[in-house]
């Protein structure tokens, strides 16, 4: 079994922002894999199905970003998972928009959803890092993150999460490399034109004419022939 925990934070007012693409990836998959219903458990919201072979529970904290850990804790609890078992989709703020990275393990590096998982499960799991670029000053960041992505985000923000419900199966199985082939595929999907004609085999030269045969006749034959 597999634990995919999406961070947020709850309510309709945070629903759009940046900090909320950990959400907006779990909910992806369960309408795309026709999970169960969301229901409330483990102070947060579950939702329950198959990805591939493999059971998958998905979970969103509702107990704010800070104390994601409180959820994630009762579930790995519950389900007598270990921290291996257990991937988190979060907002990096390191990474430019639309870009996907896998991690296993390390620090938190501020992020306060991570940090508060720490504190519950130690660095042993494994994180989707979910590019949404920095706001250019540390000042500017809780603002940033807690505001919603703008219109001009909307297209590679689908592709991402398309992307990544394409490749949960293979991120289940434990083939992050497949997983982010998936999410590549739709964010930088191959030019057909571009690659059909790489592969176009070339236009065969046009066959020269026929040489015309030399006329056995002699010149008086030609000539009488001209008067018939």
């Amino acid at each position: 079994m597999r634990l995919f925990v999406g961070l947020g934070n709850p309510g309709a007012q945070y629903a759009g922002n940046r900090h909320n693409i950990g959400f907006m990836a779990v909910d992806r998959i369960a309408e795309d894999h026709h999970f169960s219903p969301w229901r409330a458990k483990f102070k947060g919201q579950t939702a329950e199905g198959r990805l591939g072979p493999e059971k998958v529970v998905l979970l969103k904290p509702e107990t704010y970003m800070n104390l994601s850990g409180d959820a994630v804790q009762a579930a790995v609890q519950f389900y007598k998972l270990t921290p291996a078992d257990v991937t988190v989709f979060h907002d990096e703020l390191d990474l430019a928009p639309g870009k996907c990275r896998l991690k296993s393990g390390g620090g938190h590096a501020g992020h306060n959803g991570l940090r508060s998982i720490h504190q519950h499960l130690g660095p042993d799991y494994e994180r989707v890092r979910l590019g949404i670029g920095h706001p250019g000053h540390k000042d500017r960041v809780s603002g940033y993150v807690l505001s919603d992505f703008a219109k001009a985000d909307r297209d590679w923000l689908d592709d991402l999460l398309r992307g990544i419900s394409d490749g949960a199966a293979d991120l289940a199985r434990g083939d992050g490399a497949r997983f982010l082939n998936a999410v590549a595929l739709r964010i930088a999907p191959a030019r057909n034109g571009a690659s059909a004609g790489a592969h176009a085999p070339a236009p065969k030269p046009a066959a020269p004419p026929p040489e015309p045969s030399e006329d056995p006749r002699s010149a008086l034959q030609k000539l009488a022939d001209r008067f018939r």
